[in-house]
C-alpha cells in the first residue's frame, strides 16, 4: 500500500496537478483585521497561504507531508524573498504547541479529526481560517473524486462551534480553472456574550 507521503509526492510530481496560487479568499479579505504574530499553514502544499502570510509580516510555520510540494514552495519563497519554516511532517505526528499561533489556515485538507489539537494551538483571540470541499449535487469540476474526502453540509461549522464564528458559508466558486463546492469558516478563539466583530463592509467583493 502506498503511504500518504509517496502518494502526494507522486501527485506533485505530475505537471498536470494544479493547486490555487492565491491564498484563501477570506484570508486575503480579512488580513487587516487579523491578529499579528505567528501563523501556521496546515497541508501547505506549494505554500499559497504560507507565502501570503509571510509577505504580510507573519512568522510562519508551514506543514506538509510531501517533499515535492515543499520543494516547490521553497522555490516560490525564494522568488518572493520571504522566509517560511517549511516542515515535512504528517499532521498526525506533528506536535502542535498549545496557544502558539495567532492565525491558523487550512485549505482543502480533510482534517476534522485534528481540529481539537488545531484549536488548542490557537492563541487567545487567534483566528482559524479553514476551507474544504463539500459533497454536492451541483456539477462541480474540482475536488476529490470520492465523497469520502468531502465534508457534508455544516460538518465544518459544527466542528468549530466552541469558537466564535465570524464567518461561515457554503458555495460553488472557481478554484484554479474549474468550479468547486466549498465550505469556508473563519472562527476566533474567544467566547462570551459580548465581543468585538470586524467591520468588513468596504472589503466585500
Amino acid at each position: 500500500m502506498i503511504d500518504d507521503r509517496s502518494r502526494w509526492n507522486e501527485k506533485y510530481d505530475n505537471p498536470e496537478f494544479e493547486l490555487p496560487e492565491d491564498p484563501i479568499p477570506e484570508l486575503e479579505r480579512r488580513i487587516e483585521t487579523l491578529p499579528d504574530g505567528r501563523a501556521l499553514d496546515v497541508a501547505t502544499g506549494t505554500g499559497r497561504n504560507a507565502l501570503y502570510l509571510a509577505g504580510q509580516g507573519y512568522d510562519v510555520d508551514a506543514v506538509d507531508v510531501s517533499d515535492e510540494a515543499l520543494e516547490l514552495a521553497r522555490k516560490r519563497a525564494t522568488e518572493r524573498n520571504v522566509d517560511v519554516d517549511w516542515i515535512r511532517a504528517d499532521l498526525a505526528e506533528f506536535e502542535l504547541e498549545s496557544g502558539a499561533y495567532d492565525v491558523i489556515t487550512v485549505s482543502f485538507f480533510a482534517a476534522l479529526e485534528h481540529l481539537p489539537e488545531l484549536k488548542e494551538a490557537l492563541a487567545p483571540d487567534g483566528v482559524l481560517i479553514y476551507e474544504h470541499h463539500l459533497r454536492s449535487t451541483d456539477d462541480v469540476e474540482i475536488g476529490p473524486s470520492s465523497d469520502r474526502y468531502r465534508y457534508r453540509s455544516n460538518d465544518l461549522l459544527r466542528a468549530c462551534l466552541d469558537l466564535t464564528i465570524l464567518h461561515y458559508e457554503e458555495r460553488v466558486r472557481t478554484v484554479t480553472d474549474g468550479s468547486a463546492a466549498v465550505a469556508t469558516v473563519v472562527a476566533r478563539n474567544s467566547s462570551g456574550g459580548s465581543q468585538s466583530y470586524p467591520d468588513l463592509t468596504e472589503r466585500r467583493r
